[in-house]
Parts: C-alpha cells; sequence; structure tokens
C-alpha cells in the first residue's frame, strides 16, 4: 500500500533528521522503526553530515570575536533485523548517539581551549514481541546496548592533549500500537540514562622538561529520554506524523576532567531539561516515489552557562525504491539556531550570535 510505504520512508527520514541537530549533546538514534517493516531480512545503512555555523559575538578574548566555533560532523546509522516468526523479529543497531565538537580560532575560557570534540556511539539490539489485536496488533519492544565515549581535548593554548575512552551499558524498553490498513502507530519508547568514568593519557609541554605523558580522568553523566510517536494516514496517498522526546539533561551539571600533575577542571553546564515537537507530512508520489516536509523545535537547553539555547529545523526528504527491491532515501535540511549569552561561571562574559546548520542524509535499504 502506498500509506505503508510512506510511514516506513518519512518517519524514518524525518526522525534520522531531527535528532542530528536535537538539544544538547544528541546526534543520532538507534533505527528500532526496522523492526515495523514487512520481511524476512532487512538491512539498511546511511550516514548524516551537519555543517553548523555560529559566531562570537563578544568575548573575553577579543581574538575569537567574528569566529566560527563549530565543527562539521557525521553521523553513521546501520541496522540489520531478522523475522524469528509473525510475533517475534529483532534488530541489531548501532550509530552516534550523542557527541559536541567545537575548534576556536584562539585559546578559549580558563582552561585555554584550542579544541574540544567528543562522541558517544551505541552499539544496540532490540526484539519487538507483537499480539494480533481485533483492529491491529500490539508491540512490546525492549533491548539492551553498549556506549563507547571517546573524548579529546587539546587545551593550555595546545601544549595539553589528551584522549579519554570508557564504555557504559543501558537498556531502552517501549510499547506501539498499529493499524496496517490505514498506516497508523504510535509508540512510547524509553532509554535510559548512562554514567561514564572515562580514563586515558597524552601529553603536556612542560616549559622546563619539555613534551611528557600525563595520565588522565573524567567524568560525566548522560540523560535518559522519553519518547512518544504518532502517524496516521490522512488520505489516500497522504500521511500525517509527529512526535515529543523529552530529555532529562538537567543531569549533566559538569564535566570533570583531571590530568594527574597538570591541572583539573569543569565544563559547567548545569542544564534544564529538553524537549523536542516534529510534526510533518508524507505524500506518494508515485508507487516508487513519496516524500515528506517537517518542522521541528527544540527548548534549549542552557541556563546561562553555555551557548545551548533554542532550535528550529525545516526538513524535506524523498524515497525511492528501485527494480533491485531497495530503497534509497535522502533528505536534506536546514537548521536555525538562536544567539545565546553566558553569564555564568567559567563562559561568563562570552557571546554567540544566531547561526545555521546545513543537513544532508542518505540511507540504502534492502529485504529479503
Amino acid at each position: 500500500m502506498r500509506l505503508v510505504r510512506i510511514l516506513s520512508a518519512s518517519t524514518i527520514l524525518a526522525a534520522a533528521i531531527g535528532t542530528a541537530q536535537a538539544g544538547g549533546f544528541s546526534r543520532g538514534t538507534a533505527d528500532t522503526d526496522i523492526l515495523y517493516e514487512d520481511g524476512n531480512f532487512n538491512m539498511r545503512a546511511g550516514a548524516i553530515i551537519v555543517a553548523p555555523t555560529q559566531k562570537f559575538s563578544k568575548s573575553t578574548n577579543p581574538a575569537l570575536v567574528g569566529t566560527d566555533y563549530l565543527d562539521t560532523y557525521v553521523i553513521p546509522s546501520g541496522a540489520v533485523k531478522l523475522k524469528f516468526s509473525d510475533n517475534l523479529s529483532c534488530a541489531g543497531t548501532y550509530t552516534d548517539v550523542y557527541g559536541a565538537a567545537s575548534s576556536y580560532a584562539s585559546a578559549f575560557g580558563p582552561a585555554f581551549k584550542v579544541s574540544e570534540t567528543f562522541t558517544v556511539t551505541e552499539f544496540g539490539a532490540t526484539c519487538a514481541a507483537f499480539v494480533n489485536m481485533p483492529k491491529g496488533r500490539l508491540a512490546v519492544l525492549g533491548g539492551a546496548f553498549i556506549e563507547r565515549f571517546d573524548y579529546n581535548f587539546v587545551g593550555a593554548g595546545g601544549a595539553l592533549d589528551i584522549d579519554l575512552n570508557s564504555n557504559a551499558v543501558g537498556w531502552r524498553a517501549g510499547v506501539a500500537y498499529e493499524i496496517p490498513d490505514i498506516a497508523f502507530r504510535t509508540e512510547l519508547m524509553y532509554r535510559s540514562g548512562t554514567t561514564h568514568d572515562a580514563s586515558g593519557g597524552g601529553t603536556f609541554q612542560h616549559p622546563l622538561a619539555g613534551i611528557v605523558p600525563v595520565t588522565a580522568m573524567g567524568n560525566g553523566e548522560l540523560p535518559q529520554s522519553v519518547e512518544l510517536k504518532v502517524q496516521s494516514g490522512i488520505a489516500p496517498g497522504w500521511l500525517a506524523f509527529g512526535s515529543v522526546r523529552w530529555t532529562d539533561w538537567s543531569v549533566n551539571e559538569t564535566l570533570d576532567l583531571t590530568v594527574v600533575g597538570v591541572t583539573a577542571s569543569k565544563n559547567q553546564y548545569f542544564w534544564r531539561d529538553g524537549w523536542t515537537v516534529t510534526g510533518g507530512i508524507g505524500h506518494a508520489f508515485t508507487d516508487n516515489v513519496s516524500g515528506l516536509v517537517s518542522l521541528q523545535w527544540d527548548r534549549g537547553v542552557s541556563t546561562g552557562y553555555d551557548f545551548r539555547t533554542d532550535k528550529w529545523l525545516l526538513a524535506a526528504g524523498l524515497s525511492m525504491k528501485d527494480a533491485l527491491g531497495g530503497e534509497l532515501r535522502f533528505g536534506g535540511a536546514l537548521s536555525y539556531l538562536t544567539s545565546a549569552d553566558a553569564t555564568k561561571g567559567n563562559e561568563a562574559g562570552n557571546s554567540v550570535d544566531s547561526g545555521w546548520a546545513g543537513i544532508i542524509s542518505a540511507n540504502y535499504k534492502v529485504k529479503f
């Protein structure tokens, strides 16, 4: 059915693009939607490229004024689903769920940062048990994941260069109800938070001893989240969809970093919880081509310690089935980043203008 094809093309693409510029450190999300798709074996892989820009309008280091501090990043994604029976399917998923990347034209803040990058990669397994209902089916979902945390910091004006890493385990659970005949589905999904105690090392350019090896450690909290997604056919060839996501970013108070024998510092955040609201429309142009448009608002998490304020995102995409039975999906989006002032903590006295992020996305699916 056309609506079923729109369902798989529109909502997955919109969710992927939207998460790429959601609040806090959010990047990708596990492709558990593959569990609902027809086929005994399904595989999907893709990537999202995000190119943000936001410039300092005021800084305690005048050399930074007018310069951009945000780096371009790539979010990979992969998923494989196996259907064991009409009532049970399981999927393995891979993506970067959180991350941040900044580079400074001149040393920034009390730690004299030159660059700071971290990525949290998730490897997950999720199963869905389906129960037939009079007008559809109920799904109960559950699974676990492993997070890999990788962090790089170049500070002290370039004299300090360290790398940290750690692993953590979490879980997800949810419930869904769908009526395939009208492409209706509603899903409520919970993802647990995690704690990372990272360790590693690097080098320090000592003014007398030259380059010396150092040992470093750090710790921080990553949030739990709850997301409600709803979609439904509204007319022949048309689908409406939307979602609301709450993320417990208030657990992210500080990122503590200790370099043994050299320094101890804190990135101060003291964020509030995040809310992300998305709505959109999908349409089937032909039996093989469908498209979407969506609009998203993300409430900023900043409480004055940094620049993570409100964002708006407008996205569009296409899904095309090929003669081999595969499906190519690609899309683009433009995100507006509101201006921000740091009025508290280590970054007080710095401000950034409003900015933009350009996003492109592509993925390809096969099924057997």
